[in-house]
C-alpha cells in the first residue's frame, strides 16, 4: 500500500459496555453445554445457511485435550448439516498440522475421521479482496475456500498465546489464512527474519482484516457460534502442552454478527463472579487482544452492543453479568497472581 500504516491503540484496554455506542445485534446464549445445546443454539442462525456449507473450527494439534467435542460435532453435522465440509488449513508453525500429510494424520489421531475434512490449501492458495483494510488489499487463503456458498464458524473460544483470546475472529483470521502465504502475512514483517515478529495492535488488525475478507465473502450467508467451554488461556494449537484450564465453563453464544458474539463472550469473561476469569482478562489485555474489537468495529464488521437472549428461559432478555452471575470460580487468584500450572500468566 502506498503509505506506512500505523496500528491502532489501547488494545490492553477493556472497553466496558456502558462506554460503547451504536446499534445493537442480537446474540443467543445457552448454558447447555452438551449435543442438545449446540443443536438448539444452531437453529437460532442457521437459516442463512444454504448450499454448499463450510464449517470452520479448529480441529487441534494431536491429542490437545481442549477443541470442541467431537459428538458435539459428529451429531450436529448428521443432524443439521449432513452434507455440510469441515474445512482447515495447514500451520504456519512446524507441527502435528504443518504438511497435508502430517495434518490428515492429526485428523485422524484427534478422531475428526467422522465428516469430510477439506484442507483447503492442498492445492494452493487464492487471495480475496480486504475492503477498507489498511494492512492489506487482499488477503490469501485456501483455493478451495471460495467453493463454498455458506460458512457456519464454529469456534472453541478460549485464550491465545499471542492473540489475548481466540473468538470467531481468531478462528476465521487466522484458520482461513493459508499456511505460507496468508499466515506469513498476518504474522511476519516482509522484512524480518523472524516468523512471529508482529504482536499486540498490529497483529489483531492484520488478523482482523483476514477476517474481514472471508466474512465479506460469505455475506450473509455466514454464521458464528462461540462455545465457552475448557478455556486455557493457550489456543488448540499448543495441543498437550496447553496452560490448565482455570476458568470456569460458561455456555455457548451464537450470531450472524461476528463482532457482537466475541464481544459478549469477552464480556461474559469480564463478568464472572469472585474473579473467576482473571487469567484470561490478564492474557487478553496482556496481548493488547481488545483491538480485536475496536478494530472489527472501525471496519464496519457488526457491533459491540448487542441483546442477550437467553434460550433456555423463554428468550428473555438479559446482561452479560447475569448470565454468569451463578458461576462458581474453578481458581481464585492468589496475591502472586498465579495459577496451577508450568507457568506463570505470561
Amino acid at each position: 500500500m502506498s503509505n506506512t500504516p500505523v496500528p491502532g491503540a489501547n488494545g490492553e484496554r477493556y472497553v466496558p459496555y456502558e462506554e460503547r455506542t451504536g446499534a445493537a445485534s442480537v446474540v443467543f446464549f445457552t448454558r447447555d453445554l452438551s449435543e442438545e445445546g449446540l443443536k438448539k443454539i444452531y437453529d437460532r442462525v442457521s437459516s442463512v445457511l444454504c448450499g454448499k456449507v463450510a464449517v470452520k473450527l479448529h480441529t487441534g494439534e494431536e491429542e490437545g485435550p481442549n477443541f470442541l467435542p467431537r459428538p458435539w460435532v459428529k451429531e450436529l453435522l448428521a443432524s443439521r448439516l449432513p452434507d455440510a465440509t469441515v474445512v482447515e488449513t495447514n500451520t504456519y508453525y512446524p507441527g502435528t498440522r504443518y504438511t497435508t500429510a502430517a495434518h490428515r494424520k492429526t485428523l485422524k489421531i484427534n478422531g475428526w475421521d467422522f465428516c469430510p475434512v477439506d484442507i483447503s490449501d492442498e492445492k494452493g492458495v487464492t487471495a480475496l479482496p480486504v475492503k477498507g483494510g489498511k494492512w492489506f488489499e487482499e488477503m490469501h487463503v485456501g483455493k478451495s475456500l471460495p467453493t463454498y456458498d455458506s460458512l457456519l464458524a464454529l469456534t472453541h473460544f478460549k485464550g491465545h498465546m499471542v492473540g489475548g483470546f481466540g473468538g470467531s475472529n481468531k478462528n476465521i483470521g487466522i484458520g482461513c489464512a493459508d499456511g505460507r502465504i496468508g499466515k506469513k502475512e498476518i504474522h511476519t514483517s516482509a522484512d524480518s527474519e523472524k516468523p512471529f515478529d508482529i504482536r499486540q495492535e498490529e497483529l489483531m488488525e492484520r488478523m482482523t482484516e483476514s477476517t474481514k475478507s472471508v466474512v465479506d465473502h460469505f455475506a450473509p450467508h455466514a454464521a458464528f457460534i462461540n462455545v465457552m467451554r475448557n478455556m486455557s488461556v493457550s489456543c488448540d494449537c499448543e495441543g498437550k502442552d496447553a496452560e490448565p484450564v482455570v476458568v470456569p465453563d460458561v455456555g455457548i453464544l451464537a450470531s450472524l454478527d461476528i463482532l457482537a458474539v466475541d464481544s459478549a463472550c469477552v464480556d461474559m469473561v469480564y463478568s464472572l463472579p469472585e474473579n473467576g476469569g482473571e487469567v484470561l482478562k490478564e492474557r487478553i489485555e496482556s496481548r493488547h487482544g481488545h483491538r480485536q474489537l475496536s478494530y472489527m468495529k472501525e471496519l464496519g464488521m457488526g457491533h459491540d452492543r448487542y441483546v442477550l437472549i437467553d434460550i433456555d428461559n423463554g428468550d428473555a432478555e438479559i446482561t452479560a453479568a447475569e448470565a454468569v452471575k451463578d458461576i462458581k470460580p474453578v481458581w481464585v487468584p492468589d496475591k502472586y497472581n498465579t495459577f496451577p500450572g508450568k507457568n506463570k500468566l505470561n
